[in-house]
């Protein structure tokens, strides 16, 4: 199968961003009828329009995407620009279900689109939300259940001002994307971007966010222990670095989903994590850094480029704003080590507020799917 066409470009407005993105797609495949974009927030005023000129010209009906701080294409970031990055999937007519905001529950989106899902068993979904909704994680858990494999990828829209996401129009709020069928060849993996420095720990005495014991010991003297005599002595600042690992339940591939140390008492032997705690919870401390974060995306990568059997069709990249130029460096080091592994796949994606994989909400992850 031909690779999907895609585009990516910075400009000083949107019509010279859809003018040079167009040019760069050619002709139109007569089979593309999936359109893939996402936009850095300058543009989230002129969105209507360029995604207007887009579907004009292309004649493609069906649309996703998001607005992001960044966003990414094949070896390219932007930031502080407008910019768009633009793909054109080629799928069977039957083969994807573009949804638009899923809001307060699924009652509605069960209406129009179950007989679809009974007849074409959607493997997963690709979704964008908005951060500032507080159904947004419910209504992930509950699409979820939805796909044969309870599995969604994406994130949530990030900006500046509002939080736009795609879904043939324009959507604030809520939960949009797409469905794609079984038959729709996927493949998808996360890079946590941290790595364990200790042992699973167990919390033994907690309230609420704060973690009074692990193992039966005060849980600041474990903290200490695990993560070494020289990043104990400046305690004030290894929030920078050191983060809090909540191993889940059932995972196969040791996955853990990451969380901030939001406080520490040194009285006390208290640790405070942005996440609540309580007895018996299993967790771990882990180091993010540089080095660990392109460590972690390359076993990422090598692992998916063991499951390919010829190179992908295209793919989608999601990830999070503490990563890119902040913490693999200038010159799209993150996206330039996907395609230095993968090869020249086209790829688009943003950098979110938020990451999605399987039915949980992550953050500090970069999530890739390929269309295989």
């Amino acid at each position: 199968m031909r690779p999907f066409r895609y585009a990516h470009a910075a400009g000083d407005d949107w019509r010279e961003i859809a003018d040079t993105c167009l040019s760069q797609l050619g002709e139109i495949p007569a089979a593309a009828n999936l359109g893939f974009l996402y936009v850095t927030d300058s543009l989230t005023d002129d969105l209507a329009d360029l995604l207007g000129r887009l579907k004009d010209a292309t004649r493609v009906r069906d649309w996703v995407g998001a607005v992001g701080i960044g966003i990414c294409a094949t070896g390219a970031e932007y930031y502080e620009e407008p910019a768009a990055a633009v793909m054109l999937g080629e799928f069977p007519p039957d083969g994807f279900r573009v949804f638009p905001r899923l809001a307060d529950d699924l009652d509605a989106f069960d209406t129009r689109n179950g007989e679809w899902i009974a007849e074409r068993h959607p493997l997963l979904a690709l979704v964008h939300g908005d951060p500032t909704d507080g159904v947004t994680e419910d209504l992930i858990e509950q699409l979820a259940t939805r796909t044969v494999a309870g599995f969604l990828v994406g994130g949530l829209a990030s900006s500046r001002g509002h939080t736009c996401t795609i879904a043939n129009g324009l959507h604030l709020g809520g939960l949009s994307g797409v469905l794609f069928a079984e038959g729709v060849g996927l493949i998808t993996r996360l890079s946590q971007g941290c790595s364990p420095i200790g042992p699973q720990r167990t919390v033994t005495k907690a309230e609420r966010n704060i973690v009074i014991t692990l193992d039966g010991r005060p849980a600041l003297d474990v903290l200490k222990e695990d993560i070494g005599e020289l990043l104990s002595r400046d305690l004030m600042h290894i929030g920078r670095s050191i983060f809090v690992g909540l191993p889940i339940v059932g995972s196969d591939t040791g996955d853990y989903l990451v969380r901030n140390l939001v406080g520490l008492d040194p009285n006390e032997g208290l640790v405070a994590v942005g996440d609540l705690m309580e007895s018996g919870r299993k967790l771990m401390f882990c180091r993010r850094d540089g080095a660990t974060a392109r460590d972690d995306l390359n076993r990422m990568l090598v692992s998916l480029k063991g499951r390919l059997r010829a190179p992908p069709r295209g793919g989608v990249y999601v990830t999070c704003l503490g990563r890119g130029v902040n913490l693999f460096g200038p010159d799209s080091a993150e996206l330039r080590q996907i395609r230095d592994t993968l090869g020249e796949v086209p790829l688009v994606g943003f950098y979110a507020n938020g990451e999605i994989s399987q039915d949980r909400l992550y953050g500090y992850t970069g999530v890739l799917m390929l269309f295989t």
